[in-house]
């Protein structure tokens, strides 16, 4: 079962038991994360779900497709080199993820 470490700007963390297959805004969304909401429907309004990944988990994920790339200059929050869309960080079993919510969005 993989683990989701939830770290709000403040420096508090929350660790969620997850599904593999799920993504870490799905299970923050079931568990009530502060700072990511699943209201996306695939509009541009990606505010809502950035997240920026511990450096470390990189090598877990394809880079980013050309479209969240796109739709990670939408975000509220500066970007920066380990920025993703937490709906397309899909959860494998085995594999623990560290993402930091933006300030922005907290």
């Amino acid at each position: 079962m993989p683990k989701v470490f939830y770290t709000q700007p403040g420096g508090s963390e929350r660790v969620i038991d997850a599904a593999a297959g799920d993504s870490v805004m799905s299970t923050a969304v079931t568990n009530g994360v502060t700072g990511i909401v699943g209201q996306c429907g695939g509009t541009l309004s990606c505010a809502t779900c950035h997240v920026y990944l511990a450096e470390d988990d990189l090598k877990y994920f394809d880079p980013p497709t050309e479209d969240e790339d796109d739709m990670l200059d939408c975000t509220a929050s500066d970007r920066e080199d380990t920025s993703r869309l937490s709906c397309q960080l899909i959860l494998r079993e085995g594999v623990d993820v560290h993402v930091t919510v933006p300030d922005e969005q907290a």
